[in-house]
């Protein structure tokens, strides 16, 4: 409850990740903050968090029509 409300002020420290796992399609390392699920890249040789994955787009399906 503590951790949420500090959150909300100041930002998540993302101090909490998974081990970093590798995207088989595009051949890229990333982890993802357990506490705000935000995915960052991660850089094997200097064992660093890098920068955030941008979110894919969400996908709209089309709604049918009956008539």
């Amino acid at each position: 409850m503590l951790q949420a409300l500090l959150n909300s002020f100041f930002g998540c420290s993302h101090q909490h990740t998974t081990f970093p796992q590798t995207r088989t399609r595009k051949k890229e390392t990333y982890v993802v903050c357990l506490d705000c699920g935000k995915e960052f890249s991660y850089n094997w040789q200097e064992m660093r968090i890098g920068e955030p994955v941008p979110a894919p787009a969400p996908v709209v399906q089309a709604q049918p029509s009956f008539r």
